[in-house]
C-alpha cells in the first residue's frame, strides 16, 4: 500500500528545471532509497515533499495516504507525521539537547530522551543538558537530530546524506536507527549517493536530471548506480549538466513500469 505518492512532479528553480514530470511511489513500512549523482533532484525533491520554503510552486501533485499536500503547509505535513532529517544539521543557540529531543516528542519525559541518546551512541549525562550550538560537531548534530526523529515516531522519516560528516562507527548507530523506525512501522526515504547507504534499503530509485531513470531492488540499482553514474560537474542544475551515461550502457535506463519490481 502506498503511504506517499509523487506524481508527475515537475519543479524550476531560478530558471532551472530541477525535477521534470518525476513519479515515484512510496510503499507504507519498506526503506525506499533515492539515489543518483550530485545534482540529480534528490534533495531538491525531499524538499518539495516537506513543504520546505521556495519548493511549493511545482506542477503535479504529492498524496499523502491518497490526500494532496500541495496547498498544504509544511506545519500541518509534520503534524500528518512527515519528517526530514538534514544533510547539514541546524543549530539552535540557547536551546538544550533534551528540550531539543523531546520538542516533537509523544511522550516528554526525561527517560525518552536519555533512551534515544543511548540508541544513537551519545552519553545522556554528558549531552541532554547542552546547546545544540556551534559547541557541537556535525555529526553529534545529526546524531541527536535522528534521536529527536525517534521520539518522534514519525509516519515517514526521510534522510537526507545520513552517512554525511559521520565516522564508520556511528554509521553503523544510523543503520540501527533506520532498522528501529522500519520496526515501527515508519516508512523511510534515504536521499544519497553513498552505496553503504544504499544497501540498507528494501527498495530502490534511481534519478538524474531530476527525472526517474529505473527503480526496482537494491542489487539491481546498486549494479547500475557503480557502473554508469559518474558524478555531475554542476550541482542542482539538471539542464546544464553534463551527466555521464556510458553509451553502451544506456538501454538499461529504461524505466520499469512494472508492480513492486523484483
Amino acid at each position: 500500500m502506498s503511504v506517499l505518492e509523487v506524481k508527475n512532479l515537475s519543479l524550476t528553480l531560478d530558471g532551472k528545471k530541477i525535477l521534470d514530470n518525476l513519479s515515484l511511489e512510496f510503499w507504507e513500512g519498506y526503506i525506499h532509497a533515492v539515489v543518483g549523482p550530485n545534482g540529480a533532484g534528490k534533495s531538491s525533491l525531499a524538499s518539495t515533499i516537506m513543504g520546505l520554503n521556495g519548493y511549493h510552486n511545482f506542477d503535479g501533485d504529492i498524496l499523502f495516504k491518497g490526500n494532496s499536500l500541495k496547498q498544504v503547509s509544511i506545519d500541518e505535513r509534520a503534524k500528518f507525521g512527515l519528517t526530514l532529517s538534514w544533510q547539514e544539521p541546524a543549530r539552535f543557540e540557547g536551546l538544550s539537547v533534551s528540550d531539543f529531543i523531546l520538542a516533537s516528542a509523544k511522550q516528554k519525559n526525561k527517560e525518552i530522551a536519555e533512551n534515544a541518546l543511548n540508541t544513537v551512541g551519545l552519553e545522556p549525562a554528558s549531552y541532554l543538558f547542552r546547546s545544540v550550538d556551534k559547541t557541537l560537531s556535525g555529526g553529534e548534530r545529526k546524531k541527536i537530530e535522528l534521536a529527536s526523529i525517534m521520539v518522534m515516531e514519525p509516519v515517514i522519516a526521510m534522510m537526507d546524506e545520513p552517512d554525511s560528516g559521520i565516522d564508520i562507527a556511528s554509521i553503523e548507530k544510523i543503520f540501527e536507527v533506520i532498522k528501529i523506525l522500519k520496526k515501527r512501522g515508519t516508512t523511510i526515504i534515504l536521499i544519497t549517493h553513498s552505496l553503504a547507504v544504499l544497501d540498507q534499503a528494501d527498495h530502490a530509485f534511481l534519478i538524474c536530471r531530476g527525472q526517474l531513470q529505473d527503480k526496482g531492488s537494491v542489487e539491481k540499482i546498486s549494479q547500475y548506480f557503480k557502473s554508469v553514474c559518474e558524478p555531475c560537474d554542476h550541482k542542482n542544475k539538471p539542464d546544464g549538466t553534463i551527466q555521464s551515461i556510458d553509451k553502451q550502457n544506456s538501454d538499461i535506463f529504461q524505466v520499469d513500469k512494472g508492480e513492486k519490481d523484483e
